[in-house]
């Protein structure tokens, strides 16, 4: 099959995603910058979550540009991550207007560990695709930096119920890592 329609659809999928967490925020009460306090937790939840869509958004692009075509296991798998990062809107205002709490912050990591848990199930499915010696096998190689982020947000998840802004920190320093785009693809398909 090829992968035009799996690649509108996560699109379009994304691109609702971030709409629903956009009309979570609530407009401020009063007309002077301290009226701007009580909805910074829920603005700065809100920021961390868009950068992780676009970053989900960005890697999906690169991988889908590396190969030709998909089957049922890659559509399921597709599936499978929007699901997850469909969660996003919902846990980040949880999150933001408990003022990362111990369990919506905790919940918030659950959500970014599960999405990283299919996005790997999504790549070993289009790697098992196109092969061994395909260019997505080639590009992704022993993915370094998807192991160490799920690491990073299990540990999130467990310092969530000692000190949630550390585990806030974690998530943020994990995005800020991703927010550089990765090259491995435009590398191998460039080289």
């Amino acid at each position: 099959m090829g992968k035009g329609r799996v690649e509108a659809f996560s699109d379009g999928v994304i691109a609702i995603i971030i709409t629903i967490m956009v009309l979570e925020l609530k407009v401020p009460e009063g007309h002077d910058f301290a009226s701007l306090r009580p909805v910074a937790p829920v603005f700065c939840a809100y920021v961390l979550s868009f950068i992780y869509v676009g970053i989900y958004w960005n890697n999906h692009h690169h991988m889908f540009h590396a190969v030709q075509k998909v089957n049922g296991r890659v559509l399921w798998a597709n599936l499978h991550l929007l699901f997850w990062l469909s969660l996003l809107p919902a846990v980040t205002h949880w999150a933001g207007e408990n003022h990362m709490a111990a369990w919506p912050t905790a919940m918030y990591g659950v959500v970014l560990l599960m999405s990283a848990i299919a996005y790997f199930i999504l790549i070993h499915a289009l790697i098992r695709e196109h092969g061994k010696d395909s260019t997505i096998a080639k590009a992704v190689g022993n993915d370094f930096k998807g192991k160490v982020s799920v690491a990073i947000y299990v540990a999130g998840i467990g310092i969530a119920f000692v000190a949630p802004w550390v585990s806030a920190t974690l998530y943020a320093l994990a995005a800020l890592w991703w927010f550089v785009p990765d090259r491995r693809i435009e590398q191998v398909l460039e080289g």
